[in-house]
């Protein structure tokens, strides 16, 4: 009885450990995405050239 209830606990402990675990690595992954985002946002231009447009009813 005493066995089941450790073996249990240690699973309990190892799944909350896993879960843990990739919750971190894809907060740790959103923070990349977002950064490489900003970056890309501020190589962008402040405004369209002027006078150059693109027809998009050709």
């Amino acid at each position: 009885m005493m066995n089941s209830i450790a073996s249990a606990a240690m699973n309990m402990k190892a799944a909350e450990f896993s879960v843990q675990y990739s919750v971190a690595l894809e907060k740790k992954a959103m923070d990349t995405i977002e950064m490489a985002a900003q970056e890309l946002l501020e190589m962008l231009p402040d405004s369209p050239p002027m006078g150059q447009y693109i027809d998009t009813y050709a």
